[in-house]
C-alpha cells in the first residue's frame, strides 16, 4: 500500500505564517502537522509516500527529505489549484495497481488504523459534526456500507462528514472515475473534488465502508491550532530536555520546548510548544505556539502564534505574528 498526502493548499486561514510556511509544516505540541501524518502511517507499517506538493514545496520536500530519509518517497507538483481530484490524478502513474491510503496534509485524527487497513473494503473516515455543510457528507444504507458521498451539499441528508481519510483498495476504479469527472466537467465549487470520484465508484458498484475517528484536531486556522495544540500537549504530555538550565524559570506543564532553547525568569505554560534555539527573557508564556529561532523579551503572551526569527519585546497581547518579523513594542 501507498499513502498519498495532498499538501498543496496555500493554507490561506493561516496567513501570515502561510506566506513563508507551508501549512503542513507549521508546528503543534513539538512536531509538525505533516510530522504527526507521516509518523501514524509508518508506524502502521507503511514505508511508501507520495506527497502532492505546490505552495512552497520545496520546503516540504527538504523536511521530508531530511526527517525520513529511510522513507520511499515521491514528489508531484499540483502547479494549478483545481481540487483534490485533480491533486490525486497526478499520482496515477506511480500508484500503478497498489491499493492507497489518501490523507488530507491537514488531517491529524485518532482511529484504530490497524482495523482500517485489515478491513477488506475500501474505507471513510467520517464523524459526526454539528454543520455538515462545508464538508463532504456521506450516507450509509441499514448494511453499514456508504451509499453515495456529496461535497458541501446545501442540504445535507446526514451529519457525517468525511475527514479526509481514504482507504481505496481498487486504485485503477478511482483513476477511471477521476477520468470520468474530468470528462464530463463534474466540479463543485469550481474545483474537482475527489469526494465527486468517490461517488462515482459507489454509483457504479465499488464497496464502501465507513469508520468514525475518536478525535479529529483541526489545524485550519490560528484559533483551531491553538486548540488543537493544547489537546495534543495535555494526551502525549509535551517534552522538554531533561538537561535544560532554564535560570529563575517556572515551567506548567504540559509543554514542549525544542533542543537548544534559552529561558531565564520567565513563566512557561501551560500548553505551550517552543521551537529550536529560541530565547525567552522576563516573559509570562501560555496557551500559545511559538517558532524557533525566535527572541521573546518582557512579554506576556495568552493565545498567540509567533512564526520563526520572529522578535517581540515588550507588552501583553494577543499576536499572529508571521515568519521574519520582528515587533518592538517599546
Amino acid at each position: 500500500m501507498k499513502a498519498i498526502i495532498p499538501v498543496a493548499g496555500a493554507g490561506t486561514k493561516l496567513r501570515p505564517h502561510t506566506y513563508t510556511q507551508p501549512k503542513a509544516l507549521i508546528p503543534i505540541a513539538g512536531k509538525t502537522i505533516l510530522s504527526f501524518i507521516v509518523d501514524q502511517l509508518h508506524d502502521a507499517g507503511i514505508q511508501e509516500f507520495i506527497f502532492i506538493v505546490g505552495h512552497l514545496g520545496e520546503k516540504i520536500q527538504d523536511y521530508v527529505q531530511q526527517t525520513y530519509p529511510d522513507l520511499t518517497t515521491h514528489f508531484v507538483y499540483q502547479n494549478e489549484r483545481q481540487g483534490t481530484g485533480h491533486a490525486i490524478e497526478l499520482t496515477k502513474n506511480i500508484v500503478g495497481d497498489d491499493e492507497v491510503f489518501v490523507v488530507l496534509g491537514d488531517t491529524i485524527c485518532e482511529y484504530d488504523i490497524q482495523e482500517v487497513l485489515q478491513s477488506p473494503y475500501s474505507m471513510l473516515g467520517v464523524k459526526k459534526v454539528d454543520d455538515p455543510r462545508n464538508f463532504g457528507v456521506a450516507t450509509i444504507d441499514e448494511e453499514g456500507f456508504i451509499e453515495n458521498v456529496v461535497e458541501k451539499p446545501a442540504i445535507p441528508k446526514s451529519n457525517l462528514a468525511l475527514v479526509g481519510l481514504y482507504k481505496i483498495k481498487e486504485s485503477n476504479f478511482l483513476y477511471e472515475c477521476l477520468q470520468h469527472i474530468y470528462q464530463e466537467n463534474i466540479t463543485t465549487q469550481g474545483e474537482y473534488n475527489l469526494t465527486d470520484a468517490l461517488d462515482c465508484m459507489i454509483k457504479r458498484g465499488a464497496k464502501f465502508q465507513s469508520f468514525k475517528v475518536k478525535s479529529w484536531y483541526d489545524c485550519g486556522k490560528k484559533e483551531s491550532l491553538l486548540e488543537s495544540n493544547a489537546t495534543l500537549l495535555k494526551k502525549f504530555g509535551g517534552n522538554v530536555n531533561d538537561f535544560h538550565d532554564f535560570k529563575d524559570t517556572i515551567i506548567i506543564p504540559p509543554v514542549s520546548i525544542a533542543a537548544g532553547c534559552a529561558i531565564s525568569n520567565s513563566i512557561i505554560g501551560p500548553h505551550v510548544a517552543i521551537g529550536a534555539n529560541t530565547t525567552i527573557q522576563q516573559s509570562i508564556i501560555r496557551d500559545s505556539i511559538i517558532g524557533s529561532y525566535t527572541n521573546l523579551d518582557e512579554v506576556v503572551l495568552d493565545n498567540s502564534l509567533i512564526g520563526s526569527d520572529a522578535s517581540v519585546k515588550g507588552l501583553s497581547r494577543s499576536l499572529n505574528i508571521g515568519d521574519n518579523t520582528e515587533i518592538d513594542f517599546g
